[in-house]
């Protein structure tokens, strides 16, 4: 949230044209860097239009919270007005999407669900299932209104729309979450927000709502089994909606005109992809359309048939790996869904594949081949292993080889580590992957950071997180050799650190000595007390992560410094360039760095490394420790999955 104040203060501002230069700073303080100019436009025009419409409905003590921050996620609704309800006496908030369109378009033929305007150039959420969306996860995740939902309404005000300029939004059903209101019916909406909000005071529902506790939504590997037949378990917001949307059209069109088209879902870390991927899945076994889900990760297709199939063996058969459709007939499947797509490999053969099999097909070719609607979810930067491939560029040109339109849903907004789009871009800047290298710091309030001058402390502090009903993992680069488990003796620990010995996870599938299998570490209880390595944790999430940075990414002078010698990664040959490698190790620590739901603690094994750790994460003064309560160890879609006594998280990139 930038500013909270009343309608009267706001409106105030806004004749004095501070407005927007107000919020532009606490922008830049929250968030670390300037907002858009379209987002200034709209603080300059939209505001005031709602100001005054409050204004004038005599509302002028409601509290409005602008750009009101979603729990755990980086979404933010454009204003929530927080008073008390007119009838009931009860606090009362309106969730508010302002839009400056003037003219808006549905495509004809198609529903209400997406829209077009003249100034983009693709679909965009219709406005009324935007804030419709915005609703339904605020109740989701606010403890205040767990119970309460009635008290949470939501509207779209179109101020420069006409009627008859967006007459086609209308078709999408309207309810108390989801209403519309344009310049044509200020008068309407003058009365709708008295029928929400009373002349007094707001401050109190204000203070309600934002010193609730935030509550975690459904976990998704709990719940997956549900998913898969029932679908409404999870809110999509935006551009999550959209993409979700743009497949199940793909896969209307094909049906209806018998082709064939490419879909991609491209996003950084946490922004929803796999949540995006099981709704798809749900949605098209509901509606009987032939589907599977496919991924190149070892751990998430095990858990997913663990949890989702396990009362139904059809729901486990839903889930596959890429290199499972090598000898299937072109078409065969309505849709595949291939998540975490970053992780396709040049060719599904291996030493184990049958000679007749060996085609030389690449893997890219076979996933498009096998579906009417092939679904590629990735993220570009998660690359981690050579041979690795899947970029937006790589499959566009594949599809444009075979005369196949390829459409491409960017997503934005992130869920993961507390929703905190600061700390994501303190990790990119740390290891050099964007901008002009690593900054200090600053606590936002949604993640946190501590660093380790020791192994022993950085465990110490995971188990005390432990202890309070956190999950929590520790993790490390691949600088130690990996023993293979002896059946009937002790995992071998083989990382090293002065005194303080610790075995990797297994990498067996079978239990040993009480450690789960590999593909269950980041999700069983009994994962805590081995190190994962970038293998086991990518996909993953935990409440507390605990990182280990070994002396193959070091810091001097003024930059990192790679040791490809220190990697101990089988994955690297002698012929791997070292520029390859150089970038690989980056993405591991990225993806070790963002497995964290609530705060990370990070120790390196270099002296230097670790004090510039020091002078970045933990400014003098500026103590960090963890306040947040086990009971919101979750992230907006990104799933959970603990045991008894472990709350880890178990979400998907």
């Amino acid at each position: 949230m930038l500013i909270r104040e009343s309608a009267t203060t706001v409106a105030a501002r806004s004749l004095e044209e501070s407005l927007a230069l107000h919020l532009t700073e606490q922008f830049v303080h929250k968030h670390g860097y300037q907002p858009g100019a379209s987002e200034i436009r709209s603080w300059k025009r939209s505001l005031p239009a709602l100001t005054a419409a409050l204004l004038d409905a005599g509302l002028g003590d409601v509290e409005m919270l602008i750009e009101y921050g979603l729990p755990l996620t980086s979404k933010r609704a454009d204003v929530v007005l927080a008073g008390v309800h007119p009838r009931t006496g009860a606090p009362s908030y309106v969730v508010v999407e302002l839009k400056q369109w003037s003219q808006a378009y549905t495509e004809e033929g198609e529903d209400a669900t997406l829209c077009r305007i003249d100034a983009y150039p693709r679909p965009v959420l219709n406005p009324i299932e935007q804030v419709r969306g915005y609703a339904d996860y605020l109740v989701s995740f606010n403890g205040a209104l767990a119970e309460h939902p009635e008290r949470v309404s939501g509207v779209a005000y179109l101020h420069n729309a006409t009627e008859f300029g967006v007459s086609g939004l209308y078709e999408a059903v309207q309810d108390e979450r989801g209403r519309m209101f344009t310049g044509d019916r200020r008068g309407e909406f003058l009365e709708y927000l008295r029928s929400k909000l009373a002349p007094a005071s707001g401050a109190q529902a204000a203070d309600e709502l934002l010193s609730a506790k935030e509550q975690p939504s459904k976990q998704l590997m709990s719940v997956a089994a549900q998913e898969v037949r029932e679908r409404e378990q999870f809110v999509l917001l935006d551009e999550q909606r959209i993409a979700y949307e743009t497949v199940l059209r793909a896969v209307q069109h094909a049906h209806e005109s018998d082709s064939k088209e490419v879909v991609v879902v491209s996003g950084g870390p946490g922004t929803g992809k796999s949540v995006i991927a099981l709704s798809l899945l749900g949605e098209l076994y509901r509606r009987g359309v032939p589907a599977l889900h496919a991924t190149g990760s070892q751990s998430f297709t095990k858990t997913m048939r663990k949890v989702a199939g396990a009362r139904k063996s059809e729901v486990q058969n839903l889930f596959k790996y890429f290199n499972s459709f090598m000898t299937a007939r072109p078409n065969s499947l309505d849709v595949l869904i291939c998540d975490e797509a970053h992780r396709i490999r040049e060719t599904s053969a291996n030493r184990y594949t049958r000679a007749e099999h060996r085609t030389g097909k690449p893997q890219l070719t076979e996933l498009i081949d096998v579906a009417r609607v092939p679904v590629f979810l990735l993220d570009e930067y998660q690359v981690v292993r050579p041979g690795e491939m899947g970029t937006v560029g790589q499959i566009k040109d594949a599809a444009a080889a075979r005369g196949l339109r390829c459409r491409v849903v960017e997503l934005d907004s992130q869920f993961r580590c507390g929703g905190s789009d600061a700390y994501l871009r303190w990790v990119v800047r740390l290891l050099g992957l964007e901008d002009d290298g690593p900054v200090e710091w600053e606590p936002d309030g949604r993640m946190h950071l501590e660093v380790a001058d020791s192994p022993e402390e950085l465990e110490a502090f995971l188990r005390e997180r432990q202890s309070q009903g956190y999950g929590a993992r520790m993790s490390a680069g691949y600088c130690w050799k990996w023993s293979d488990a002896k059946p009937g003796e002790p995992l071998p620990a083989d990382v090293r650190i002065g005194g303080w010995e610790r075995p990797w996870n297994l990498k067996g599938d079978r239990s040993v000595m009480g450690a789960p299998p590999s593909a269950l570490w980041a999700t069983d209880p009994a994962g805590f007390g081995q190190v994962g390595c970038v293998y086991t944790a990518q996909g993953f999430e935990y409440d507390w992560s605990g990182v280990i940075l070994g002396p193959d990414l070091v810091w001097r002078g003024d930059r990192w410094v790679v040791d490809r010698t220190a990697s101990k990664d089988p994955v690297f040959k002698k012929a791997t360039p070292d520029d390859q490698v150089r970038r690989l190790i980056l993405h591991t620590y990225k993806v070790l760095l963002t497995r964290g739901m609530i705060g990370t603690i990070v120790y390196s094994t270099d002296p230097e490394t670790r004090a510039k750790l020091r002078e970045l994460a933990v400014p003098a003064g500026k103590p960090v420790t963890a306040s947040v309560p086990p009971s919101t160890a979750a992230a907006g879609s990104m799933p959970h999955l603990g045991g008894a006594g472990d709350r880890s998280t178990a979400g998907m990139i």
